[in-house]
């Protein structure tokens, strides 16, 4: 649907014919792709509850469960960047159902693992598929929707990203402990395959193609240099502390660096070539890019760090069952999800990146309330009295989330909105695990190695308390980042006050090809 055709249709008189059938089938194809989303969301998180249990059921080894998380990890940061290219080249919709596709298939495999070696096997199986899948997701929103719709939309997968968040340990620890069907806690991968399969048989139907408009090739040196660097970044930061932290650890992660130095005089010259590079460089001179990049990493520190942190103070350090640890976290999921809808509805229309900013800042008076709280009650602190600070966090990042999609994608243009979805993805994964890494610094480093089991409540709670401490500066140094952002992110224009002049709403909306007409944002909002 065009933007004319939207500004003449009627509020009260839906559009008729082909442009309704085509409004519908683009709801669908978002409602079948959020889902994608939300299941790799929860499948990131839905393992940790289960660890007790698989260890105890299979015979695991330490190693071997820590490789149940990280080989997700690894695989999943490694190929998102080649995912998103290939959806380029090949199209969204079509990587995006082999994504989809293949996931379901590793889901059954990790559900039906016969032993460790193949649960493992099956999670980095898992995690090169959501590579594939989950970059398209962004891609496929951005080459659906007009510029008009993507802020409501974004909108929307805030709300769903905030959902997940909290979604994963809650339904893990649910099927753990209702041991359905006797398979302990195999249910965990095996309930993907009812969603895997219909968002297949949908994604068929309903998802429109698309792919760049130029002919691209695959860059294979790009994706070589790509997966190197990132898994010599990644691989020392996921198992340092359990080897103690060696010295080649550093040399990996430093020469990570010369890597991606490699990788960007390569992709120069690839691009000057043929114009065909894995990551298109010259995204990075699109500001809004840059600077949303630069946040979206530090803001993945500042959650790699808090909700490992968080599982590990309620669950070893206050005792709690997995049960009781999932539902406290309930009041965080649905702040989240409402302050996300509300970010990118009302407020960025009009206060642009201040609600951001806010933001970063409300989210840092949360953490600072939740060490006050936790200090103050110590162990006998009960889930309601965390209620207070959960919603002040989770109101604060779903103030981030949603409006931060939109920032950097708001000036890509579609043809590069593939490589530059995987870039976010990428790099909050990178952001990710940094946080991880920095937890045996910033928790594990206050806890001390031999504790009495006297010892074990009071010694994570300071550790908790000391770790706040880091995401407090880490949500100060987002706020002064973001400063570098578009005062007003570019497809915000649904919702915009009538008092808004019209050439600010003109120039606010480049991206979309044309000036948006006075009458159009009262017929959106």
């Amino acid at each position: 649907m065009t933007s004319t055709e939207t500004t003449l249709s009627s509020p009260a008189e839906p559009p008729q014919g082909p442009a309704a059938v085509a409004d519908r089938r683009r709801w669908f194809a978002l409602a079948i792709v959020m889902t994608a989303a939300f299941m790799d969301l929860v499948d990131v998180t839905i393992v940790n509850i289960a660890i007790p249990s698989i260890k105890r059921d299979e015979g695991a080894s330490f190693s071997q469960i820590q490789w149940i998380t990280a080989g997700y990890a690894l695989a999943f940061a490694a190929g998102l960047i080649t995912g998103g290219r290939l959806g380029d080249i090949h199209g969204r919709k079509r990587l995006f159902l082999v994504g989809i596709g293949g996931f379901t298939i590793a889901s059954a495999l990790c559900g039906f693992a016969a032993n460790p070696e193949m649960l493992v096997a099956s999670r980095i199986l898992q995690g090169g598929m959501a590579a594939l899948m989950v970059p398209q997701v962004l891609s496929i929103v951005h080459a659906t929707f007009p510029a008009h719709e993507r802020g409501k939309v974004f909108g929307l997968f805030g709300a769903i990203v905030g959902l997940g968040a909290v979604s994963g340990p809650l339904l893990g620890a649910l099927l753990t402990e209702w041991n359905l069907f006797g398979l302990e806690w195999r249910p965990i991968f095996l309930i993907n395959l009812p969603v895997g399969i219909a968002a297949l048989i949908l994604g068929r139907r309903f998802i429109s193609e698309s792919k760049a408009p130029k002919a691209l090739k695959l860059d294979l040196v790009g994706v070589a240099l790509v997966t190197l660097g990132l898994l010599m970044l990644l691989y020392p930061l996921t198992r340092g502390r359990e080897l103690g932290w060696p010295l080649w650890g550093y040399m990996s992660m430093g020469g990570a660096l010369l890597v991606f130095a490699a990788l960007v005089a390569y992709e120069k010259r690839k691009a000057a070539r043929d114009g065909s590079p894995l990551v298109e460089l010259s995204l990075f001179k699109v500001k809004s890019f840059a600077a949303g990049i630069a946040v979206q990493t530090v803001f993945g520190v500042g959650l790699g760090i808090f909700f490992l942190v968080w599982t590990l103070y309620m669950q070893v350090g206050l005792g709690w069952t997995p049960l009781r640890a999932g539902l406290t976290g309930v009041p965080f999921s649905i702040a989240v999800s409402a302050a996300a809808g509300m970010s990118v509805q009302l407020l960025v229309p009009r206060f642009g990146r201040k609600v951001l900013q806010a933001g970063a800042l409300i989210m840092a008076a949360g953490v600072l309330l939740y060490i006050w709280e936790s200090e103050r009650y110590g162990l006998s602190i009960a889930p309601w009295q965390m209620a207070l600070p959960l919603v002040v966090m989770g109101a604060g990042m779903g103030f981030i989330v949603a409006p931060l999609t939109d920032a950097v994608l708001s000036e890509v243009p579609r043809e590069h909105s593939g490589s530059a979805s995987g870039l976010i993805n990428t790099v909050q994964q990178m952001g990710n695990a940094l946080g991880l890494g920095l937890v045996s610094v910033v928790f594990f480093g206050q806890i001390g190695d031999r504790l009495t089991l006297a010892q074990v409540g009071p010694a994570f709670v300071n550790g908790f308390q000391h770790a706040l401490g880091w995401v407090v500066a880490v949500m100060v140094a987002i706020f002064v980042l973001m400063f570098a952002l578009p005062k007003r992110p570019a497809q915000h224009v649904e919702g915009a006050g009538e008092d808004t002049p019209a050439g600010e709403r003109e120039s606010a909306n480049p991206a979309a090809g044309a000036p948006v007409s006075d009458s159009e944002p009262a017929l959106l909002g």
